[in-house]
């Protein structure tokens, strides 16, 4: 809570004693306890491990991070940050303010988790803390059932500060700066106090950051196994979009409808959804960050869904499809729907250990681009070759603007930290799950383009996950060709008559 929540903080308090022995007396012992080990402990154990190992003899703290206010006295949903949820295993709205730190040990490190662990019912926490209170907000774990969830050492955040920064001269303390800004300027002082060098405090946890974001590159079993989940609560809630097409072409804002309905089944199959859905329809397709969702669905145009259900533990799906609001693509709408699924399963077939990252995106823009020259949209004289040409070329982005891939997990743009040589450039190899996404975007006022074309916007995206053997689209059970795309609207408009 700021200084200036607290300071004009109105709500009624237990103030007489009378009241406060009143509100601890008489409570039944109906708390819920941890059971067993999670089924994530094992393999944030094995990350943790080779964290340590990359930082042999160094303290390394990695935060949750805090409750964010949305507006006055009201805080936005708690989301623990990537890496905190990646070491831990805990996931949802899980632990606000607490943080784990590596303590070394000798061989390696020690896990202990810093938490605010359930308040006795004798405490005023219990009932007079808004923020914090069980009364309020429910019930936390204790140390004990977290111990026993995670599998590592569990302490109360009190004892936090102290443990973080002592003999910061002679250890090295690193920090996940951007989990919580505040407890960094805190630590970056008691780091300088305690004998650090300040000048080396941000590029020593940049190190940190980075490995943690390259850590994430090749997904464990239980990592696929989420996202395994992630991708069939998406399915589910693009078949309930569907079966509401024809309504919210009715009720105008249509666009509202579906991110309302698809939102509905995220926090339904899991904890919501992974990004904000982009639900646009006619031209706003042709905005590729579109997510004011303020438009209208009409009877004749496409619905450029972009959506994906993030499930319990983090691990969120992300897929496009392209929908005819009547069921039925027009002729143009198909021709530009075909060339796109052209492209993807190129950019799907180009997937595959041996091959680069960016071989995937070059197999996929090349169809794009063999397409546009198709249809006389290159300048004249520009060939394929010409214009996917990177350093006199590049004509086509006009109308494809972004990557064909990225790496999909605990972010929807996941291990963002990597460099191009671990990234682009980079082998894929089995374990990675990747996005192949192209798309076509024929702006409304874009006088480069036939008319039949202007307002259609196509994207097509599916989650891969690199296999010994090529791929394993996660999401091919939602149709992708047009045909495909038709006859599943037609299925699900009949299951829902």
């Amino acid at each position: 809570m700021s200084e200036e929540q607290k300071k004009a903080e109105n709500r009624a308090r237990p103030t007489t004693e009378e009241f406060r022995g009143f509100v601890r007396e008489d409570w039944a012992e109906r708390r819920p306890q941890a059971t067993g080990e999670s089924p994530a402990a094992p393999y944030a154990a094995a990350r943790r491990s080779a964290v340590s190992k990359a930082f042999p003899g160094q303290r390394l703290i990695v935060p949750a991070g805090g409750l964010k206010v949305r507006s006055n006295d009201t805080d936005y949903v708690f989301r623990p940050h990537t890496a905190f949820a990646h070491l831990t295993g805990l996931g949802a709205d899980r632990e606000p303010d607490a943080v784990l730190i590596l303590e070394p040990n000798g061989d390696g490190h020690e896990a202990i988790l810093y938490f605010r662990p359930l308040g006795e019912r004798d405490s005023d926490e219990f009932f007079a803390d808004a923020r914090y209170g069980e009364f309020w907000v429910g019930a936390r774990p204790s140390l004990a059932d977290i111990e026993l969830e995670l599998g590592l050492t569990a302490k109360h955040i009190d004892e936090f500060e102290a443990a973080a920064a002592k003999d910061a001269g002679e250890v090295v303390v690193r920090l996940v700066r951007d989990a919580d800004r505040e407890l960094t300027a805190v630590l970056d002082k008691a780091r300088a106090d305690n004998g650090a060098a300040s000048e080396s405090l941000e590029e020593q946890d940049d190190e940190l950051a980075h490995l943690l974001s390259t850590l994430r590159l090749v997904k464990d079993e239980y990592e696929i196994e989420q996202m395994r989940e992630a991708v069939a609560g998406t399915h589910v809630g693009f078949e309930a979009v569907i079966a509401e097409l024809a309504r919210a072409a009715e009720l105008g804002r249509g666009e509202r409808w579906i991110e309302g309905v698809f939102g509905l089944h995220a926090r339904h199959q899991g904890n919501g959804v992974g990004y904000d859905s982009i639900c646009a329809a006619g031209d706003h397709a042709n905005t590729l960050h579109w997510i004011r969702n303020t438009g209208d669905v009409t009877e004749g145009e496409l619905v450029l869904l972009d959506a994906g259900v993030e499930v319990d533990a983090l691990y969120t799906a992300d897929i496009t499809r392209t929908l005819p609001v009547s069921g039925t693509f027009t002729d143009a709408q198909r021709e530009i729907y075909d060339a796109v699924y052209a492209a993807q399963e190129a950019g799907i077939a180009a997937a595959k250990p041996g091959n680069k990252f960016s071989d995937v995106h070059a197999a996929a823009i090349r169809v794009i681009a063999e397409h546009l020259h198709a249809w006389g949209l290159l300048p004249e004289g520009v060939s394929v070759e010409d214009t996917l040409d990177t350093e006199h070329g590049q004509y086509h982005r006009r109308w494809m603007v972004h990557g064909t891939s990225h790496h999909l997990g605990l972010d929807v743009h996941d291990c963002a930290l990597a460099t191009r040589a671990e990234y682009m450039d980079a082998e894929l190899t089995p374990g990675m799950v990747l996005t192949v996404e192209p798309g076509l975007y024929f702006k409304a006022d874009d006088l480069k383009v036939p008319e039949r074309f202007r307002g259609i916007g196509v994207r097509i995206e599916d989650d891969l996950v690199i296999t010994a053997a090529g791929n394993e689209n996660l999401s091919a059970a939602m149709p992708r060709s047009s045909a495909d795309v038709e006859a599943w609207i037609a299925d699900v408009r009949e299951e829902n008559a």
